[in-house]
């Protein structure tokens, strides 16, 4: 099946949680699965924000390499359902302050985890995934469609959001591909039709969205 690329990005941006598997130290050789919140930085890469004391963040630092599992569970079916296992390295990183203010808007209760202290943020870097659209049709994803694909700047982001608040809905991130806005407490993606859009032209294309919400 050939996979297109906006596909995955719609269902990782969709996705507020996920199943992070692990390396474990206690039982070598063994997967650990924990379920975790996410957020995506401007390359669609997967960021959490996780405690030194957590058993994930202590296999992680024994072992950088991960897995998480993202579904959209829509369908009454499972198997009907759009999936993604996506593969890969996680790394610590120290994220800028456009990217901590990105993953608050999301996800406002990181605030009060990056006040105690014993929390940081690792980047799951992408090797490799598995998208599964439903009943077989699924394909592999190679990093590549990551390093390639298009991004809007930080700044950016941070300027057309400034710019373009609705006042029938919160805006939570912009990218090339679509947003993503709270409404009425609901969380909800907006695709742009023939993404990815030119920078220049985002804020033109984010408006008429928003008009009509």
């Amino acid at each position: 099946m050939n996979i297109h690329f906006d596909a995955v990005i719609h269902l990782l941006h969709n996705a507020s949680q996920g199943a992070l598997a692990t390396q474990s130290t206690h039982m070598p050789g063994y997967p650990f699965a924990s379920l975790l919140p996410f957020v995506l930085d401007e390359q669609h890469r997967p960021i959490f924000l996780i405690s030194s004391l957590a058993e994930h963040t202590k296999n992680l630092i024994a072992d950088r390499r991960a897995s998480l599992l993202v579904a959209n569970v829509g369908e009454p079916t499972l198997l009907a359902n759009e999936r993604l296992s996506l593969i890969g390295d996680a790394e610590r990183f120290e994220p800028s302050p456009e990217l901590i203010a990105r993953a608050m808007r999301y996800q406002p209760e990181l605030e009060q985890y990056l006040a105690l202290g014993d929390f940081a943020f690792f980047r799951l870097m992408p090797r490799r995934a598995r998208y599964i659209a439903g009943f077989g049709q699924m394909g592999w994803v190679e990093e590549e469609a990551w390093a390639n694909c298009a991004c809007l700047p930080p700044a950016d982001e941070v300027r057309l959001i400034h710019e373009h608040q609705s006042v029938n809905a919160r805006l939570l991130g912009l990218d090339c591909y679509g947003f993503d806005v709270e409404c009425n407490g609901k969380r909800e993606r907006q695709r742009f039709p023939n993404a990815p859009v030119a920078i220049e032209k985002i804020g033109e294309v984010l408006k008429r969205f928003l008009a009509a919400m």
